[in-house]
């Protein structure tokens, strides 16, 4: 029987009940009735199979979906999700750039290649607990995972307690990797350069709805992205759309549409923050658009010329507010990594912070972890990736994101480490549109093209 998860209502409601705990809402009676009833009030675990429920159990949580999301939330005082509500919470929101140079071809190869290799080291582990990535790495003698993860050499009993990722172990492990496989991390920044060939950079949030219902297949959304889409064929419109029994609209989704924002607003972090908004808010809300804007602003400040990475960093937090949790956690994150030599102590210190109560998907912790990462490694490349990675978490999202802006900062793809790139072949594979098969080179040269019109 074909299933599909994270749109049933007896699969979202104990995910919306971590989330009404962490905006301040008081969803106590409602749990009660939900347990009391039969439901279980702990989100479905990663890779659980879950069962369908009962017909009345799922009109049920229907019901309590709605009453989840008609309850008042403090939070939107500190946390709004209008454009306008947070940038008069950011003090130092960027004044409009100046004109600056859109960077070459060949510091956006650098990007879209850093991108692809991070994902690609991230993939086989992504799931998997960090005490088993740890051993796993070790076991072959890559810890911190500076080249890919190999099965060749992990004893038999800890790859049968720890399983690769079963999605991705034929595609990236070391021995089977042969080009870039086609990841949700790379079609969205596919679909943005589609977004703004077709609308340029004024597109609306309407737009960009209109755009994933004629190119991205539905089987390739997950969390966020696949609610939204639900959300869109049952007829409502955006910002309906990030709402509407949607427990995931914190999560990591639309961080990871955010490159192409920064790559093609070059020194202009607060229009890179804007047009990573008006993406963010067709599936995310708060927090989960914060981290769009945050990553947008720090890649447009990469793309300007900045070479420091901290200095980007820093320019991504002037368009978060301050009094977020998102603006506190990257706070906290760089300010470990910046007084602790060793970053399996940093990573200990937040994984001790956040994984009792956020999904190991959530935008909050793994925004934190990546700035982490890059400030820990002073921006370098392979120290970028492989900490973001060593971290745990959505480990090919941290990467991706990791290895975009280390790899601009690098600013020449012969600069990065040949063991990395020569497995992708310069070859994409993807599902979206006619880019199966498109080399990074041709990518980006598509970038810079939209990075240059007028």
């Amino acid at each position: 029987m074909l299933r599909l998860t994270w749109v049933q209502p007896e699969d979202l409601i104990g995910h919306e009940l971590r989330q009404a705990a962490q905006d301040g809402r008081d969803a106590s009676a409602i749990a009660a009735r939900w347990r009391a009833a039969g439901g279980c009030d702990a989100p479905p675990r990663a890779g659980a199979s879950p069962h369908p429920a009962s017909p009345y159990l799922r009109l049920l949580a229907g019901e309590l979906l709605d009453e989840l999301d008609a309850l008042p939330c403090p939070s939107e005082e500190t946390e709004p999700t209008g454009l306008d509500a947070i940038r008069a919470l950011c003090p130092h929101w960027p004044a409009p750039a100046g004109p600056c140079p859109a960077p070459g071809p060949v510091r956006l190869e650098a990007a879209w290649l850093g991108r692809a290799v991070g994902c690609l080291l991230g993939k086989p582990v992504e799931k998997l607990p960090l005490h088993a990535i740890r051993d796993l790495a070790r076991a072959t003698g890559n810890w911190p995972p500076a080249s890919y993860f190999t099965a060749r050499g992990v004893p038999a009993g800890l790859a049968a307690a720890h399983p690769w990722n079963r999605r991705s172990a034929a595609t990236s492990l070391a021995e089977n990797i042969d080009g870039m496989p086609e990841d949700d991390d790379l079609n969205y920044p596919l679909l943005n350069l589609l977004l703004l060939s077709r609308h340029g950079r004024g597109f609306s949030t309407a737009d960009v709805a209109r755009l994933w219902l004629d190119e991205l297949p539905p089987g390739r959304t997950f969390t966020a992205e696949r609610v939204a889409c639900r959300n869109l064929l049952a007829g409502l419109e955006p910002p309906h759309t990030a709402r509407h029994h949607n427990p995931f609209r914190e999560w990591i989704g639309a961080l990871i549409r955010a490159d192409v924002h920064g790559w093609t607003n070059p020194g202009d972090p607060a229009a890179a923050a804007s047009q990573a908004h008006r993406d963010a808010t067709l599936t995310h809300t708060a927090n989960g658009v914060y981290a769009a804007m945050f990553t947008a602003a720090v890649i447009a400040t990469a793309a300007g010329g900045t070479s420091d990475v901290h200095a980007c960093l820093a320019a991504g937090l002037t368009v978060v507010p301050p009094g977020s949790r998102l603006a506190r956690a990257v706070g906290e994150a760089v300010g470990l990594a910046a007084s602790h030599a060793d970053f399996d102590e940093v990573v200990d210190r937040l994984h001790a912070r956040y994984d009792a109560d956020h999904h190991w998907v959530h935008a909050v912790p793994n925004t934190a972890l990546t700035a982490a990462a890059l400030t820990h490694a002073d921006g370098d490349f392979t120290g970028s990736v492989a900490r973001a990675v060593s971290g745990g978490w959505d480990t090919d999202s941290n990467g991706a994101t990791a290895g975009s802006v280390a790899g601009l900062l690098t600013g020449d793809p012969a600069a990065l480490p040949h063991h990395l790139t020569a497995p992708l072949k310069n070859r994409l594979a993807s599902s979206v549109a006619d880019f199966d098969g498109t080399g990074f080179d041709t990518l980006a040269h598509l970038t810079h093209r939209e990075a240059t019109r007028p």
